[in-house]
């Protein structure tokens, strides 16, 4: 498999790598009917993506002959957390924890999800810092923001 760090997925892309994360292998022909089904879309714009997941090394194509198979060559978790490390590493250090509050909030979580992460909490809190530092600028300019 590919470094998920290595491939940027559109939003768009995310959809088409969902489907492909699920069914493991799937043709072209199943995965236009699957994207016109969920999202809508044209045979075109479906084929569109694919190739540029191709070219991004996100899908490998399957087989030498018609029709071909399409795999992920990225796997799906560290993908979701490649994206969201970069999300995270695109704002203020010190609104990291406030942020994953709200995204936790607005999420369904399983019991053994809760439990992880309370286990992950825990074990965090044993050394974490007083306060996070601002990361926004370096740290030899003066800063007056309201992180």
């Amino acid at each position: 498999m590919i470094d998920a760090k290595e491939v940027t997925i559109s939003d768009s892309e995310w959809e088409v790598m969902r489907a492909i994360w699920t069914l493991k292998r799937v043709t072209s022909h199943e995965l236009i009917g699957l994207m016109d089904k969920a999202r809508g879309w044209s045979e075109s714009t479906t084929k569109t993506l694919l190739n540029r997941l191709i070219k991004k090394n996100a899908v490998q194509k399957i087989g030498t002959g018609r029709p071909f198979s399409y795999a992920p060559a990225v796997g799906e978790q560290d993908s979701m957390t490649a994206a969201a490390n970069d999300l995270f590493d695109h704002m203020c250090a010190m609104q990291a924890g406030t942020t994953l509050a709200n995204v936790i909030e607005s999420r369904d979580l399983s019991q053994d999800d809760i439990k992880n992460l309370q286990q992950i909490l825990a074990q965090k809190a044993k050394t974490a810092p007083e306060m996070v530092e601002c990361n926004c600028l370096p740290k030899d300019v003066k800063q007056d923001c309201d992180c």
